[in-house]
């Protein structure tokens, strides 16, 4: 099916369109992902492209992307516009390394889950052996062996 993109959308059919609420659609004009312009009733209406936009959006998060980083890579390219090849490689591009790093930090903790983490909790028989001391502990908080580079 081929997109009109000269045609504005009224809220309800982008939100039926593209299968998010109303209030998504809200939701990322307040963050910015996408805009609308504003009739003589002052009635919100979307440039078609919005649909393009918010499947982009759906599908970075439903890999994990933070909304943030979706934000920065759209930002990137005038409001509205429709995304050339080059543009969506680059977004790709960007998102991928994202992804690489965080598929090898979620393998990590796979792997590594059933193992102490290094939380300085000692609660685990293998902490004596991997953080005696609590060493870990004093280099900061968090999980600092699963956190590692």
């Amino acid at each position: 099916m081929k997109i009109d993109y000269t045609r504005a959308l009224t809220v309800g059919e982008v939100a039926k369109r593209s299968g998010v609420p109303v209030s998504t659609v809200h939701f990322y004009e307040s963050k910015g992902l996408i805009q609308s312009t504003r009739t003589q009733g002052n009635q919100r209406r979307f440039p078609s492209v919005v649909l393009r936009y918010i499947a982009i959006i759906k599908v970075a998060q439903s890999t994990g992307i933070p909304l943030k980083e979706i934000q920065d890579a759209l930002g990137k390219f005038p409001a509205n516009s429709k995304l050339t090849s080059e543009q969506w490689k680059e977004m790709s591009t960007q998102w991928k390394v994202s992804l690489d790093k965080r598929i090898r930090q979620l393998t990590r903790l796979r792997n590594e889950l059933d193992h102490c983490i290094g939380c300085g909790c000692l609660s685990l028989s293998d902490c004596p052996l991997r953080n005696p001391d609590d060493v870990l502990g004093r280099k900061g908080p968090g999980a600092r062996i699963l956190e590692r580079p």
